[in-house]
């Protein structure tokens, strides 16, 4: 009876605890992209394979509860097949976080890559080593799995995302002599490379502190006091001046932007007119090329 009570305790802890991410996977192709039924099966087995790549690998040493895994969805469009088991297109990561004591979630992390390039073959086992660049596509994932978890956990504690931005940049820096376009110190300032890069120096530093205070101080302290935790919300973007004057249009500060974009025009539509005025004059100033968008809060 006691080793059936052992085994049963093990089996409960077990269903109970979880890896951290819960990470829904799509893998289609472009419209302009014709593929046959043999593409659409290596599609598919190539979805699965990603999906058990991303919910079953141990990323933390942090013990998650099921309800407490991170929300992430993936979208990869195939634009291309240059040849055999060679394949490209854009990878889309989107990441959300609970808002404390709601039903709501925000969007912490979207991006869309369109440095996407691969290498599968059927009956592939997809491993990874963060000491080694293996392949293209594990790397891609762990690269990402990283950058979701460190925004997440800047969400909840000043830079507590740094061990994962530096895993993040492991895998960037192993990478960088594999050719690939998204791994390249060199060119523009828009790759995988560069936006770990910044994450870490002092100069995105503001950006850091805006997740903390955005979420932790802002947005879950709405249920009690919207009209403070919007203040802290308007706070937080104006704390990220300083990025933009001296990063103009820096990949860092346009991901934040394009997570939070739709999320500032719904709340600061609800606020007096004065705050509405602050809220898209600092947003229209951080980001200049969506002016129009920003202009719809004072509707």
């Amino acid at each position: 009876m006691k080793h059936f009570l052992a085994i049963l305790s093990l089996i409960c802890c077990v269903q109970l605890s979880a890896q951290e991410l819960n990470c829904e996977v799509s893998v289609i192709n472009a419209p302009a992209l014709q593929v046959g039924p043999v593409e659409k099966e290596i599609f598919t087995e190539l979805e699965a394979q990603i999906f058990d790549f991303m919910n079953n690998t141990r990323w933390t040493k942090d013990v998650y509860e099921i309800e407490e895994r991170i929300n992430v969805s993936i979208l990869i469009t195939i634009t291309d097949i240059p040849s055999t088991s060679s394949y490209k297109g854009k990878i889309q990561v989107q990441s959300t976080r609970p808002v404390y004591n709601t039903s709501y979630n925000t969007v912490l992390f979207n991006h869309q890559d369109e440095n996407f390039e691969i290498s599968y073959a059927r009956n592939t086992a997809l491993l990874f080593s963060i000491d080694q660049h293996r392949d293209n596509l594990t790397s891609i994932l762990a690269f990402y799995a990283y950058m979701v978890l460190a925004y997440d956990y800047d969400s909840f504690s000043p830079e507590g995302g740094t061990e994962y931005f530096n895993k993040a940049q492991i895998i960037a820096n192993n990478a960088k002599n594999s050719g690939g376009q998204g791994w390249l110190p060199q060119g523009k300032r828009n790759n995988r490379y560069w936006m770990v890069d910044n994450a870490l120096q002092s100069v995105f530093k503001p950006i850091r502190t805006a997740y903390y205070n955005y979420h932790r101080n802002g947005f879950d302290i709405m249920y009690n006091d919207i009209v403070a935790g919007r203040k802290v919300v308007l706070e937080s973007m104006e704390s990220l001046s300083p990025v933009q004057r001296s990063r103009p249009g820096s990949l860092n500060l346009q991901i934040f932007l394009t997570s939070k974009s739709k999320e500032l025009i719904d709340l600061f539509s609800q606020a007096e007119i004065k705050e509405k005025n602050a809220a898209v004059s600092i947003l229209k100033r951080l980001d200049p090329a969506n002016s129009s968008k920003y202009q719809e809060i004072l509707n």
